[in-house]
């Protein structure tokens, strides 16, 4: 299969540029692999912008902490090399994920508590590894049906961790229903399996696993960071490289429009 369609994309309708106001809906943005790599190129004075418009809630439990955790790896890089550039943006955290049903019922009554809010994100455990195609579908409707009735909140898709299956298994399958629905519908995707498929090469693993196989390999050759506080169920530059392609996505949300990456 072609990765063309991995490509970290940006085609963005108009936002609210007044800082902390509600941001319109995107068109759509992808935060992948190569939103890793297009970290560094974000201008520092984005940071202090995306820290001032965003008020996030953010559901997850243990593989969803990844982002969490690299946020503040890029956190301690910034005290010896930026200070406060990498500071944390206003993050609201919540369990558990989306395997459980409730997920949805605790993101309308935080908004009806928090109307400020203006980005939900929800992370997957491990539920589509074995999810038929009908649960994959549910989770789409329900977050489309929330857009709808918040029109003036930005609803974040994910895809869920790798599995080592690959890419003939059922998680790659249900990976592909959350990419497809998000390209044809417009809306914002923060693919976490395809962060994980890729080394800072761009070489691919089609069939790593969450333990992040090829880290191991290129710290060793490599700076990587170390982690004071364990990246759940995977290696420090996972969680690095997740915090990353975060950072990216938010900067991609916010006027000043910058295109589309190829």
């Amino acid at each position: 299969m072609s990765i063309k369609w991995w490509k970290s994309v940006l085609v963005v309708t108009a936002l609210c540029c007044v800082a902390g106001s509600p941001v319109v809906q995107a068109a759509l943005v992808v935060a992948d692999h190569q939103a890793v790599t297009q970290f560094p190129l974000i201008p520092a004075d984005r940071f202090d912008q995306i820290r001032a418009q965003f008020s996030i809630y953010y559901g997850h439990t243990s593989h969803g902490s990844q982002v969490v955790t690299g946020i503040g790896l890029l956190e301690i890089e910034d005290d010896t090399l930026f200070p406060g550039r990498y500071d944390r943006p206003l993050i609201y955290e919540d369990d558990p994920d989306l395997g459980y049903p409730e997920w949805e019922t605790k993101t309308r009554d935080y908004l009806a508590a928090y109307p400020q809010t203006n980005l939900v994100i929800w992370s997957w455990c491990g539920q589509l590894s074995g999810y038929a195609p009908y649960e994959v579908n549910d989770y789409l409707n329900r977050m489309n049906q929330l857009e709808r009735d918040y029109p003036n909140v930005i609803f974040v898709y994910m895809t869920g961790h790798l599995d080592g299956s690959g890419p003939l298994g059922t998680l790659y399958g249900n990976n592909q229903m959350i990419r497809s629905f998000c390209t044809v519908n417009q809306k914002v995707l923060f693919d976490f399996a395809d962060i994980e498929n890729y080394d800072p090469d761009g070489n691919y693993y089609p069939d790593g696993s969450d333990w992040c196989e090829w880290c191991s390999s290129w710290c060793e050759t490599h700076a990587c960071p170390s982690c004071s506080e364990e990246c759940a169920h995977s290696q420090c530059i996972n969680c690095y490289n997740k915090a990353k392609a975060f950072w990216w996505m938010l900067h991609s949300l916010i006027p000043p429009l910058t295109g589309t990456l190829q």
